[in-house]
């Protein structure tokens, strides 16, 4: 048992350590000495627990689409609207992209063009957003005429270029930045009634794995 409890902990540290220096070195140069290294562990130990780079990568992608569907599920509260619902997610998936490199890494991932994505979470978060934008608009609480792929694009297209943006400056992770396009997107998506009980700023912080 300690053995195995040893070697889980070791997984996790190499999986980290690959993001780390993936984020640092670019997935094209970085190496598994580096990533050995920074885990503190021999490279015979790394590929002991993973046969080559291709594998620990994606290894990488896995553990980050895991903390993704852990912002994306269980959004929807008691008795919260959708849109209040994806205006909280996207506070939530700012925050854990600027506070966790594996889920900061798996989306760079499905930009990368040296590799087809196995994950592609840019895109799982597209369907996330579309479905939800969906509900919403059979709930009652899109603007009568929104045209709801027009709305999914423009939320897709800002976050991602967040996300993309936050790799050099992390104020586009900050909360701010997406209450402050919420407040821009939310009176043209939503109507008066429901506007005024939606908090552009999110209502929600839920407790996310850091990595």
């Amino acid at each position: 048992m300690v053995k195995q409890e040893r070697a889980a902990r070791t997984r996790e540290t190499l999986i980290r350590s690959a993001a780390e220096v993936f984020d640092r070195d670019g997935f094209s140069t970085a190496s598994l000495t580096a990533i050995s290294s920074r885990a503190g562990v021999s490279n015979g130990a790394l590929h002991f627990h993973f046969a080559s780079k291709a594998v620990l990568v994606d290894v990488v992608e896995e553990a980050a689409l895991t903390r993704l569907l852990a912002v994306t599920n269980g959004a929807l509260s008691l008795g919260a609207s959708r849109m209040q619902a994806l205006v909280d997610v996207t506070h939530a998936l700012a925050e854990a992209l600027r506070s966790d490199v594996v889920l900061r890494v798996g989306f760079a991932l499905s930009g990368e063009t040296s590799r087809a994505p196995r994950m592609d979470l840019r895109q799982r978060w597209r369907c996330w957003v579309e479905e939800t934008l969906k509900q919403a608009e059979a709930e009652g609480e899109l603007r009568r005429g929104t045209a709801v792929q027009d709305a999914v694009t423009t939320v897709v297209a800002a976050t991602v270029g967040f996300e993309v943006l936050g790799v050099r400056d992390s104020t586009w992770h900050s909360a701010s930045t997406v209450t402050r396009f919420w407040r821009l997107l939310l009176p043209t998506l939503v109507p008066a009634a429901g506007l005024a009980v939606i908090e552009a700023g999110g209502t929600r912080r839920p407790a996310l794995r850091s990595g």
